[in-house]
């Protein structure tokens, strides 16, 4: 009789499965990390405002020049549109003070409280009312100077803060110039220094040596 084997039965692999993750576990690959938006400083609309405007240099002649110009027309206008009005005038002057200690260059900004009395002056001839002759319209422009002295000096002062400001801030960016410049120049100067020592070292042995030989 034949005996019919019997294979024992296959066992079929099971799928290996990756290892869970216990909880609160966060993957790599899973992170996000979200990164705050720079948050800058925020600059006053004033500011920018003023930054739009337009910035030239003048020399001192120049600024002098600007301002006994604009004086004169607004002496003008103002003769014309409101009868000589001294407020008009002196309220118009302060802006135009501030626009010539802003508008001269740092190398004349000394100019510009000497340049801003002498365009006040200059404007008044229009509004003065004087008559006709030189003396008389000079005792004119004399007396309206006197009435209007108070806006003369708010003008004055404020050309002189603001050419006194512009002046103390370009001596400091000089002076944090020469600080990164001295800081910059303090490790080549010792390494200099070394060298030239080894230098001086060197030749010293060199002539002590010459010298034992011979």
């Amino acid at each position: 009789m034949e005996q019919h084997r019997t294979r024992p039965p296959q066992r079929r692999p099971r799928p290996t499965q990756s290892p869970l993750s216990p909880r609160g576990a966060v993957t790599d690959t899973a992170a996000v990390y979200r990164v705050p938006a720079p948050t800058g400083r925020r600059v006053p609309p004033v500011v920018l405002t003023l930054r739009r405007l337009p910035n030239p240099r003048l020399t001192g002649l120049g600024a002098g020049l600007f301002a006994a110009a604009t004086m004169f027309v607004i002496g003008c206008l103002d003769q014309l549109l409101f009868d000589g009005e001294p407020l008009v005038y002196g309220l118009l002057f302060l802006p135009v003070s501030a626009l010539t200690a802003f508008w001269v260059r740092t190398a004349d900004l000394v100019t510009a409280p000497i340049s801003v009395p002498i365009a006040f002056a200059f404007g008044t001839v229009p509004i003065s009312g004087g008559t006709s002759g030189i003396g008389g319209q000079t005792m004119a422009v004399v007396t309206a100077l006197a009435v209007q002295a108070g806006w003369l000096y708010g003008g004055t002062l404020v050309a002189g803060v603001i050419a006194s400001v512009r002046k103390v801030r370009q001596m400091g960016r000089r002076q944090r110039a020469r600080d990164a410049a001295a800081r910059g120049a303090g490790p080549g100067a010792g390494a200099g220094s070394k060298a030239s020592a080894g230098a001086g070292a060197a030749a010293k042995a060199g002539t002590s040596a010459i010298a034992r030989r011979g």
